[in-house]
């Protein structure tokens, strides 16, 4: 893989990965997914295109998910928006004082973000939600651009073990020492990694566990809260 030019700002690299289309298969079924639709979002104008993320380019706190959902951020535009796991993100987020109102609706809502950034680790809706080992290693890159331009980051919140697991790829390719033992995921997992970050585990907020109760609004909040202590004592 090629490696990508050095960006300078937060706003041409989200153009860059908007524009994105280096993975074949994604980039093939995220445009027959905002092509097709589903009846309940047939009058929308699908994205249908890689998601950027999204926050405060002075950000200390950077949240990382997954992969945006088909017919959520695929079809808004906007990462964990128009999905039920995004209800619960920025309803948490704005309890804590990270965003401005707790719905996340469309990239044209009016929520902003203080001290927070929202990324994907793929910035494509993949099929059957499992991107592959190559394309975790292509999107991996724009974490690593996001990473580096986002200077003030001091806690990371990474939602489910997958993408927490590919951060600590992401920090082991920039050069970072990984702890050892090597963390492992967790709900409410906390490590201090290299530069004094801290990195935070937590279920994802998909329906799968919110709705079995693996995952309660408590127990969400819990994260977040955590996050905003470290945060407020630095």
């Amino acid at each position: 893989m090629v490696p990508l030019p050095l960006m300078r700002t937060l706003t041409l690299l989200q153009h860059t990965i908007s524009d994105c289309t280096r993975c074949p298969r994604l980039t093939t079924y995220r445009q027959e997914v905002a092509e097709e639709k589903v009846k309940r979002f047939r009058d929308w104008d699908y994205w249908g295109r890689p998601i950027p993320g999204f926050g405060d380019p002075q950000a200390k706190l950077y949240v990382l998910g997954l992969a945006p959902a088909a017919h959520g951020g695929n079809r808004t535009g906007r990462v964990f928006t128009g999905d039920r796991s995004g209800d619960w993100l920025y309803e948490a987020l704005h309890t804590f004082g990270f965003a401005n109102q707790p719905e996340s609706v469309h990239r044209n809502d009016g929520l902003k973000l203080k001290n927070c950034y929202v990324a994907a680790a793929v910035r494509c809706a993949p099929p059957a939600n499992k991107p592959t080992k190559e394309e975790f290693e292509t999107c991996r890159q724009y974490v690593q651009e996001e990473l580096h331009l986002l200077r003030q980051v001091r806690v990371v919140v990474v939602l489910g073990k997958i993408a927490f697991d590919e951060y600590l790829r992401t920090c082991h390719s920039m050069g970072q020492d990984i702890p050892s033992p090597r963390p492992k995921f967790s709900h409410g997992a906390e490590y201090v990694l290299p530069r004094q970050v801290i990195l935070l585990g937590s279920y994802h907020p998909s329906q799968q566990n919110t709705f079995t109760g693996t995952l309660t609004r408590p127990m969400f909040h819990s994260v977040f809260r955590r996050a905003k202590k470290i945060i407020e004592q630095r």
